[in-house]
């Protein structure tokens, strides 16, 4: 209205300036007409210029006016179309959000800053190329047009037309979309799509409005996730406790029921229903007695075996053993009571049988272990008391056969045979002591896969000068292939030894012993060692393997203890083994033993990769600089994996030895930085190597890594105990192995105080692996 009154104002002040110069002109026209005189006609002509020239200057003032009042009204005006630009600007600015238009055939026209951030096109990608279709997920427009097909009883293609469907028939569509980036990554999207429409609401064109929906599409899962979480646990805990064989109870702290499992309901005879919200001392013959248990837990916080006797609905009565604990919410408010009560009927009768015999048992177990005492002390005594005056004997007597002069042929005789007797006499001794330790259970036994070969090989060397010595032709195989059982090696030498020695004694005049070895059916490997000697009747086969029945021998010149094929029967037993004998009289005897046949040693290559082998080759640059191994193994097969592990981490140099003695010179010698120790060795064992490197000054800094066979939790413990560095257990896992050594050396290093100048990359558990034990 303003607007309308500006303008009628001014058209009539247009009018009255008219008017007025109008009547000026009349009004000096006249007064021309009627001037007496030129000088009249000067004064009008002049009252006329100055009346004209008044009024033009009120029209050039009216007209500024009017100029400004139209600039402060258009001003006014266009205040709202300014906001609502700029609203509009910013809205189709906005990164968060892509907005895409399209023409009436689905073509974009349009593709603002949120769609390029969404996408990764820039406009001249898709303005006037694409379509929406082509940057969505095909198989879900194919879903899509399907589902709307079904929806709307018509058939409606997968492309552009399923995206717009229903945004064509005014229908609001919002609806999850799959987008498709420009490097072809994929995101979820919510997409809203409007119909543009024209003057005549004709369709224009298309308005995609879409948000990143991954945010929402992860919390989503990760809330989907929590609840199935929670459904699972649920269902796990309502397991347990229907799965628990004790009658469970809750109540709450009024001793009110609140649930029970169904072993509760068969107790009582009554269903979960009738249960829940009645007392729980309602549920005994001594409700009194009840109710003081739930007060004890109230306040003591747990009860543990208060016996109480269930009542059940038909009156049985079942005494339980009632043991509760208090139960808390999240913000350690009580809750109520949980307790199980199980059912100790047989107990209490059983109580009563073991009760009579207790003391039977006591006495008898007191009795045995008492014996057991007895036997262990008179061993170790009979050990010792035999042995140091054995070795005054056989020392002087080792003297005086090797004096200057030497002793006269009567004498060396003399003290041949006490020498003879001497070491007899030890022999029995370490025979008995082997047995009784084998019956006591205190042989350790370090099994894994050996070569027969090298041990036969060891055994040859060993037995062959007794044979030559008596004129016995030995005979060992010449084996193509490499056998291999699962044994333990020291032990095993020791039966074989034990088989030539026997086979050697009780051979004829000129004989020959045959050591053969072959495979045992499938998964079997038999030795054997065959002599000419006199042979074995059926009665002396039947008591070839008593303790001290040397079979008639007794009053034979060889010299025997009757023990030496019992130890060697229980060893082959220990390591899993048999052991048979075969014999003819008058032609000879086969000893034979079997063993679980074993593939050669391997290294247990999991979790590992040429990295942790290969890694610290290109650290060592010269041998004096590189660390040293020193690895104490009698077993080849082993010392050959150790060195070829060695040899492909190269940065160490490796000194080997075949058993204790050895390896403690060498460690002195050439002080490694590390030693790697075997557990069962011949002579002296890997403990008590470790316990000479640690009492001596110069090696007991020297870090000392077991590694056996022996891989049960107690033989780990005890190693560690025994002041083992690492317990590592065979067969060899090379990360774990490798692992080992990096510790073992940075050990090493910080005690020389020293940084380790070739370990890279070490990779140290957190965690105690399998095999490698700290």
């Amino acid at each position: 209205m303003q607007h309308i009154g500006y303008f009628s104002v001014r058209n009539l002040a247009a009018a009255g300036f008219a008017a007025s110069l109008a009547v000026l002109v009349l009004v000096s026209a006249f007064a021309l007409q009627h001037a007496d005189g030129p000088a009249m006609t000067v004064r009008v002509t002049a009252s006329l210029g100055l009346l004209l020239c008044f009024l033009g200057g009120l029209l050039l003032l009216a007209r500024s006016q009017s100029r400004q009042r139209s600039a402060m009204q258009a001003k006014l005006l266009s205040a709202p179309l300014l906001k609502t630009g700029a609203l509009q600007d910013a809205i189709f600015n906005s990164v968060n959000f892509s907005s895409i238009a399209t023409d009436a055939d689905g073509v974009i026209q349009i593709f603002n800053v949120g769609a390029q951030r969404m996408l990764g096109y820039a406009p001249s990608d898709v303005v006037n190329k694409l379509t929406p279709a082509s940057i969505s997920d095909a198989h879900e427009l194919i879903v899509r047009a399907a589902s709307l097909s079904t929806e709307f009883g018509t058939a409606i293609s997968s492309g552009f037309d399923a995206l717009v469907y229903k945004a064509v028939r005014g229908i609001e569509d919002i609806y999850e979309l799959t987008y498709i980036r420009a490097d072809g990554t994929r995101f979820p999207a919510l997409v809203s799509v409007t119909a543009l429409r024209g003057p005549n609401s004709e369709v224009i064109g298309f308005l995609l409005i879409g948000t990143d929906n991954t945010a929402r599409k992860q919390v989503e899962a990760e809330q989907s996730l929590l609840d199935q979480r929670l459904r699972d646990q649920h269902f796990y805990t309502r397991s347990l406790i229907e799965s628990n064989i004790d009658p469970l109870i809750t109540t709450d702290p009024r001793g009110i029921i609140s649930d029970v499992n169904q072993q509760t309901e068969m107790l009582t005879g009554r269903t979960r229903d009738e249960l829940i919200g009645a007392p729980f001392k309602g549920c005994f013959t001594e409700p009194q007695r009840a109710e003081e248990a739930i007060t004890r837990v109230l306040h003591e916080g747990k009860v543990t075996n208060y016996e109480l006797t269930a009542l059940a609905r038909n009156g049985k009565e079942t005494v339980v053993s009632f043991n509760a604990t208090t139960f808390h919410d999240r913000d350690r408010k009580l809750q109520g009571v949980f307790a199980a009560a199980r059912d100790v009927t047989e107990r209490k009768h059983f109580e009563h049988a073991l009760q009579v015999t207790n003391g039977e048992l006591v006495a008898a177990r007191e009795a045995a272990e008492k014996a057991n005492r007895a036997k262990s002390e008179f061993l170790s005594s009979m050990s010792h008391e035999l042995r140091t005056p054995l070795n005054a004997v056989l020392g002087f007597a080792q003297l005086m056969g090797s004096e200057v002069p030497p002793p006269e042929p009567r004498q060396q005789r003399s003290i041949d045979q006490i020498l003879k007797g001497g070491w007899y006499l030890l022999r029995l001794i370490n025979e008995i002591l082997d047995l009784s330790m084998i019956e006591a259970g205190k042989v350790t036994m370090s099994q894994e896969s050996m070569s027969i070969n090298d041990v036969l090989q060891d055994c040859k060397g060993m037995i062959e000068p007794q044979a030559t010595k008596r004129g016995i032709a030995m005979r060992f195989p010449e084996l193509d292939n490499i056998l291999y059982v699962h044994a333990d090696r020291t032990r095993l030498k020791q039966v074989m030894i034990n088989l030539l020695s026997n086979a050697i004694k009780y051979n004829g005049i000129g004989g020959s012993v045959t050591v053969e070895c072959a495979n045992s059916g499938a998964d079997r490997v038999r030795i054997s060692v065959r002599d000419t000697g006199a042979g074995l009747s059926a009665d002396q086969l039947a008591q070839l393997f008593q303790p001290f029945n040397r079979l008639g021998q007794h009053d034979s010149v060889e010299e025997g203890t009757g023990i030496g094929l019992v130890v060697t029967k229980q060893l082959v037993q220990l390591m899993g083994g048999q052991i048979g004998v075969d014999s003819v009289v008058n032609q000879g005897t086969v000893f034979w033993v079997e063993f679980a046949a074993s593939a050669p040693p391997t290294l247990v290559l999991d979790n590992i990769d040429e990295e942790s082998l290969g890694r610290r080759q290109t650290a060592a640059t010269g041998l004096d600089e590189q660390p040293t191994l020193l690895y104490v193994e009698d077993n080849p097969a082993n010392l050959a994996l150790v060195e070829q592990l060695i040899a492909r981490r190269g940065d160490l140099k490796l000194l080997t030895a075949i058993d204790a003695h050895l390896g403690i010179e060498l460690a002195r010698a050439y002080l490694p930085d590390v030693i790697l120790m075997d557990i069962n060795l011949p002579g002296m064992s890997g403990y008590g190597a470790l316990k000479r490197l640690h009492e001596d000054p110069v090696t007991a800094h020297i870090p000392v890594l077991a590694l056996s066979a022996n891989a049960v939790p107690r033989d780990i413990e005890k190693g560690l105990e025994a002041g083992f560095f690492r317990y590592l257990t065979k067969p060899i896992r090379v990360h774990e192995f490798m692992n080992a050594l990096d510790v073992a050396l940075l050990h090493a290093a910080s005690h020389r105080g020293l940084q380790p100048p070739h370990i890279t990359n070490i990779d140290i558990p957190m965690h105690i692996p399998r095999n490698c034990h700290a």
